[in-house]
């Protein structure tokens, strides 16, 4: 009886078509459930040549199973990933020199983040039906139903969302975004604040960044508790909270002394002592050496140093 049903289960595989989709769904599992391939590289050059086809085998896998929640995740995660670190930071790069190829860079960047945005709500939607809508109307009420399962797709479809508003300053309805990209990321904190070691308070610097209708000192306020705790959530073994609030709390108060010290504490960070960091901490490493030699360009005038 039991090979009698297996039979009948293999037969129903192969006149409904069963076999490809099962097929696609278990490599999508392999490809989505990859390790540290990528995040303990210390080649950042090899892995942005290498990701655009990771990135295209997960849309054609997609289009073949398109509710697949783990090549979900990895599509929003891998396309937020190589639009901040390989498209939208050497569009600031370019800016001085090459101002029309810096523009055209940073449209793709908020491209990609878009794109990247779009899958992560796919995501979220294939647990939660209609969540997109809902964001829209009250987005608290929409995020009670998420759990801590959910954290990775919440936290890239937030991140994929801000990143996108942030290269979008002179766009108003961009811009007016910003508290559903907020709420996300407080649903991360109450679900569990630790997650990614800091990755939610590190990004909260940013996303403070271009937030409208705070004062300065408010601002400044914010984003130093933001970095604090992300320090504490990391205990200190990454380069980006560094050169994250570096970039924008401390040229933004023009305190130059500041800068320059985190952006070396950052350089002194050792990549290789947390692999599966290491590509992280490089990629954070190349902005603080970029950020250190503009300087001169970024602080009208060396002051006295401001207490740190």
């Amino acid at each position: 009886m039991s090979r009698l049903l297996h039979l009948s289960l293999a037969l129903g595989l192969l006149t409904t078509g069963c076999i490809k989709k099962f097929a696609i769904n278990k490599l999508g599992d392999a490809l989505a459930g990859t390790g540290t391939t990528f995040s303990s590289d210390d080649d950042p050059d090899l892995v942005a040549d290498a990701i655009p086809f990771g990135l295209k085998l997960y849309e054609s896998l997609l289009a073949e199973t398109p509710r697949h929640k783990g090549l979900l995740l990895a599509a929003a995660t891998g396309f937020t990933q190589y639009s901040y670190a390989f498209v939208d930071q050497p569009a600031d790069e370019a800016m001085t020199e090459h101002l029309d190829q810096s523009n055209a860079l940073r449209a793709r960047a908020r491209r990609l983040y878009l794109r990247a945005h779009r899958y992560g709500l796919r995501g979220l939607e294939v647990s939660y039906p209609g969540l997109g809508a809902a964001l829209e109307q009250d987005p608290a009420a929409a995020l009670a139903r998420t759990r801590k399962q959910d954290i990775p797709l919440l936290y890239w479809t937030a991140a994929s969302h801000g990143l996108a508003i942030s290269a979008s300053k002179s766009d108003p309805e961009m811009i007016a975004q910003l508290p559903v990209v907020e709420a996300i990321l407080r649903r991360v904190t109450e679900l569990d604040e630790s997650w990614g070691d800091g990755a939610v308070p590190q990004f909260r610097i940013t996303i403070e960044s271009v937030q409208t209708g705070l004062k300065p000192a408010e601002k400044q306020e914010h984003m130093r508790k933001y970095f604090e705790r992300s320090l504490q959530l990391s205990k200190g073994v990454l380069a980006a909270p560094f050169v994250s609030y570096a970039e924008n709390a401390c040229v933004a108060n023009q305190n130059r002394a500041e800068f320059k010290s985190l952006l070396e504490k950052a350089l002194a960070i050792d990549a290789d002592a947390h692999p599966s960091d290491r590509l992280a901490n490089l990629v954070a490493q190349r902005r603080a050496r970029w950020l250190l030699s503009r300087i001169d360009e970024l602080f009208l005038e060396e002051t006295p140093e401001k207490s740190q």
